[in-house]
């Protein structure tokens, strides 16, 4: 999701949701992306946790 996408499903302030997005990345919690599409922004993803499968 963009920010703004972020800011249109939460209904959140767009500052809140800078502010969010930057301490998730911080906090290594977040992917930031490059959006091709639109180079001004920015896409963001949760990071997802490595499987524990492969030490089975």
């Amino acid at each position: 999701m963009t920010q703004k996408d972020i800011i249109r499903e939460t209904i959140l302030p767009s500052r809140t949701v800078r502010y969010a997005l930057n301490r998730l990345k911080e906090e290594k919690i977040l992917l930031e992306r490059f959006y091709f599409l639109d180079s001004r922004q920015s896409l963001y993803e949760i990071k997802r946790p490595m499987s524990n499968a492969l030490a089975v």
